[in-house]
């Protein structure tokens, strides 16, 4: 069974891209940008709009590792497992991460949506390693207390919203 895309939502993004399938993966990146994951439901409806084939679009949707198929929280933590970062202790920081929100690597993400927790092999700091981003946001010379504190004043910041 597909999700309930908003098809108001598709049409503009498709439309402003030119709907042309060359623009397949900024489409994509659009959407994702809206749900903050690629719903089901996109694909038979881009599908049909760009007259490709939902394999190809699922395909190019699968390669890309930045494109998620599954929902992700609204505060997205990468923790980097590169060589650098890795030799500097970033596996403690991912653990302990995922023990406070009751996480795991089979589940990401919170059960509300607010928080998805996952390893990257590279962000390309490794002179701030160990390093992990929020929502793209850099945080360099991480531990696990200093990620715990940033994870408490994220939860603070929701509750002041």
């Amino acid at each position: 069974m597909t999700e309930t895309v908003e098809t108001q939502v598709l049409d503009r993004i498709i439309t402003a891209h030119g709907q042309k399938p060359s623009a397949v993966i900024a489409i994509l990146q659009d959407i994702q940008e809206h749900y903050r994951y690629l719903p089901a439901g996109v694909f038979p409806y881009l599908a049909k709009a760009l007259k490709i084939s939902q394999s190809g679009i699922y395909s190019v949707a699968t390669f890309y590792e930045n494109f998620s198929l599954l929902p992700k929280g609204k505060y997205v933590f990468k923790i980097c497992d590169g060589t650098a970062c890795h030799v500097r202790k970033s596996i403690p920081i991912l653990e302990r991460l995922r023990a406070e929100l009751d996480l795991s690597e089979e589940k990401p993400t919170t059960d509300d949506l607010t928080f998805t927790v996952e390893t990257v092999s590279c962000l390309g700091a490794c002179g701030l390693a160990p390093v992990l981003t929020v929502n793209d946001k850099v945080y360099p010379a991480m531990t696990p207390d200093k990620a715990s504190e940033l994870l408490n004043s994220l939860k603070e910041e929701l509750k002041n919203a």
